[in-house]
């Protein structure tokens, strides 16, 4: 499936298993990203997010969140969105 940069990992909190990400896209609860590094490659769904301790439901370029990561993640890993294709229409 296609996908979109939309952020960098600035900090990984291993003790709570969150990431933070610092954005270049939009990004919503619920959406699928694949975090790339060095050593990294994890594919993950967004079920949680906040900005600024408060939960959101979407954020935007610019914004710096914080969301839980199952995986081990490093600080300037790439963040992916994954992109859903749409099916042709009449098929």
């Amino acid at each position: 499936m296609p996908e979109v940069e939309i952020g960098k990992i600035t900090h990984y909190f291993g003790h709570i298993q969150v990431a933070a990400i610092e954005l270049s896209g939009t990004l919503r609860v619920g959406d699928t990203i694949r975090i790339v590094g060095h050593t990294t490659n994890c594919e993950e769904k967004v079920e949680t997010m906040q900005v600024e301790h408060q939960d959101v439901a979407e954020a935007k370029a610019g914004d710096s969140i914080g969301i839980k990561i199952k995986g081990h993640v490093r600080p300037h890993d790439r963040v992916f969105k994954i992109v859903q294709e749409r099916g042709v229409p009449g098929l």
